[in-house]
């Protein structure tokens, strides 16, 4: 008697057939979910970077005007004619007021302080999408693995393939539904 369980000829096939066509669908939603979550992970990191780069401009902007400012403040004592004092401190007025809307703009979200949080955001909804895109990767691999346990089987016989197909289907069927609802969880047990 044989160690394995065989499948009769030809009515185990078209079970197998049908399920290796259900596993080619689930790869097809999977490597759809791979191509999104690359693409939104690309976008936002670009994002990301667009950000922090205007906040470094805006850092170095800000400073060029402080130091203006703190120069023209050192030469203020020096400014012996009223009218140059007042224009000094006019000056020196505007450059402060300057670097403290270079730091915070509310109105426009375009101060340090609200780039700073924009950037984070970005930053969030990359790591997001590489936790997504990284779980559909999984799903995408179970997938084919079952698609290859379940081609084995019709040509073995061995209905055990066609049980661990249908079970890494199952497991590929919930990774890709956490891909899809909170990736963040999955993904912190994996690594």
């Amino acid at each position: 008697m044989s160690e394995h369980t065989h499948m009769p000829e030809g009515g185990g096939n078209k079970g197998v057939a049908l399920l290796i066509a259900i596993l080619a669908l689930m790869l097809a939603f999977a490597e759809m979910g791979v191509k999104y979550g690359e693409r939104e992970a690309v976008a936002h990191n670009l994002e990301a970077s667009n950000l922090w780069a205007f906040f470094q401009a805006k850092t170095v902007r800000r400073t060029t005007v402080q130091v203006a400012a703190e120069q023209m403040e050192t030469q203020l004592p020096l400014a012996t004619d009223p009218s140059v004092r007042a224009a000094m401190e006019k000056r020196i007025a505007d450059w402060k007021s300057t670097a403290d809307r270079y730091d915070s703009e509310p109105s426009t979200g375009e101060g340090r302080q609200q780039l700073v949080e924009r950037a984070k955001q970005a930053e969030e909804k990359r790591d997001h999408e590489r936790a997504r895109n990284e779980l559909f990767e999984i799903a995408s691999a179970l997938v084919q693995i079952g698609i290859v346990l379940a081609s084995a089987m019709i040509i073995t016989g061995i209905a055990a393939l066609a049980w661990a197909a249908g079970g890494l289907g199952g497991i590929s069927f919930i990774v890709m539904l956490c891909a899809m609802l909170k990736p963040e969880v999955l993904h912190l047990v994996l690594h």
